[in-house]
């Protein structure tokens, strides 16, 4: 008998098996992952075998069979009425650099930089804690040069840097291995880290990892008071791949499952939104669902592939910060006013570094990343992006378009889409003429989860 606490939001999948049910593969659950890009709730490939719930206590016994499970965490909204926004950025400010400082301790830090906020927040804290940090940022060949702005955040903060520009084609000769670690529970092309797996073990002895807090500190663009229905509405549409809810209606009818899917989806999805009890703020309560159901079985997936080099650390992550969120009141949270004015008091400079998501403005002026004080910007970025073109350059802006572009890419595909019997031919022949004669940005992500499919099958449907 062992038993298992899952933190609030786990790092990576647990896995138990039911005693007693006969190995199946479970349809409904890879429609549903087909439509969205993740495994709903506790579901798994299999009928017998589950992910063990966030935030629960589990007992299994010798064989991994799971005994019993209760939930030791609850999302809440119980926001602290006396609190300023002043206090709030200051209780932040202390909570993450005492989260990072305990989760790093003296060992030398591997940072990911983006362009964004949730990376730059992490490298204030650490730049305030004088800890040894190497970081390094990403760029495609062809795309938009986002390492700049990660050099200049390690310049100011005096990081080690380096700079990775991410080839075309990479995927396929790390596609099998990629399979292996994440176990085919996410779709490949999304982790950039996989084609510089090799170079982050010489960098340092722990990754401090800056994903979800885009997603803690910001509202969720609703009003508070909308209701439940109206709520999963939202949801579906944050969730849902158009491509992907179309390629899992035909699944669904091929794999004779009973009933309607998208009746089947709209059941799970408001079964799963019933459980969170937060009756008065529908942005934490629709902020809930996706750290309680998305951020473990999406954003969680490809952690794995850099804990396959070094020990990872998710700040955001952590059980007290999951339940300071809960007690912050919302509008406090929304637009990112946290982050943004703790990087402004603690470094001043790095806050004047180009923010990418609203370049070419930083974190004291983007309230004007808008017409007409945006219009030079989006003039020449629009003229660039046409010279490119006509140079038969165009701008590379998605992870899919480095491995489903062009004539090498094509065959590739085309290797793993038809080897697979789990997937019909025709219809994987569809949806590549799909892809190719279509709306590309539309169809890519049917075409990515159809390749996911097929690495599966090979490797784990026996």
């Amino acid at each position: 008998m062992s038993e298992i606490k899952t933190t609030i939001i786990p790092e990576k999948q647990t896995f138990a098996t039911i005693k007693g049910a006969s190995k199946a593969i479970d349809y409904e659950a890879i429609c549903a992952f087909v439509a969205t890009g993740f495994f709903l709730d506790n579901d798994t490939y299999w009928t017998h075998k589950k992910v063990l719930r966030p935030g629960t206590i589990n007992q299994l016994d010798d064989e991994g069979n799971l005994i019993s499970s209760s939930k030791y965490f609850e999302w809440y909204h119980n926001p602290n009425k006396n609190l300023t926004f002043d206090d709030s950025v200051e209780a932040f400010g202390d909570l993450f650099e005492r989260i990072i400082a305990e989760q790093v301790d003296d060992k030398k830090v591997i940072l990911p930089l983006s362009g964004g906020l949730d990376s730059r927040t992490q490298a204030v804290a650490l730049s305030a804690l004088g800890k040894k940090v190497s970081a390094y940022s990403y760029a495609f060949k062809g795309g938009y040069p986002e390492h700049k702005i990660g050099r200049k955040i390690a310049k100011q903060c005096h990081f080690e840097f380096q700079e990775f520009l991410i080839q075309p084609e990479y995927l396929w000769d790390d596609i099998e291995q990629l399979a292996k670690i994440n176990e085919c529970y996410s779709e490949f092309t999304h982790p950039r880290q996989m084609a510089v797996i090799n170079q982050f073990e010489q960098m340092g002895a722990i990754f401090s990892l800056g994903h979800w807090g885009d997603v803690l500190f910001d509202d969720m663009g609703v009003p508070d008071n909308l209701d439940f229905e109206s709520q999963i509405e939202v949801l579906k549409k944050k969730i849902i791949k158009p491509s992907g809810l179309l390629l899992a209606k035909k699944l669904w009818k091929h794999f004779q499952c009973d009933g309607n899917f998208e009746d089947y989806l709209h059941e799970r999805f408001s079964d799963l939104h019933k459980k969170i009890d937060i009756q008065n703020s529908a942005n934490a309560r629709i902020r809930a669902f996706k750290s309680e159901y998305w951020a473990p079985r999406w954003t969680s997936i490809n952690l794995s592939i850099f804990s396959e080099v070094r020990p990872i650390t998710v700040p955001y992550y952590h059980n007290d910060m999951c339940e300071f969120i809960c007690e912050i009141p919302e509008q406090f949270l929304a637009n990112r006013a946290i982050q943004i004015e703790y990087i402004k008091r603690k470094n001043p400079k790095l806050a004047h570094i180009v923010w990418h998501q609203q370049k070419p403005f930083n974190l004291h002026n983007y309230q004007y990343n808008k017409s007409p004080y945006n219009l030079p910007y989006r003039v020449l970025s629009k003229l660039s992006r046409i010279g490119k073109e006509l140079m038969d350059k165009p701008l590379i802006q998605r992870n899919w378009e480095m491995h489903f572009l062009g004539e090498s890419n094509q065959e590739r595909l085309k290797h793993y889409l038809f080897q697979s019997d789990f997937i019909p031919k025709d219809l994987a022949l569809n949806v590549l003429d799909e892809f190719n004669t279509k709306d590309q940005v539309f169809h890519a992500h049917a075409l990515s989860t159809l390749l996911t499919l097929s690495l599966w099958d090979k490797l784990y449907n026996d």
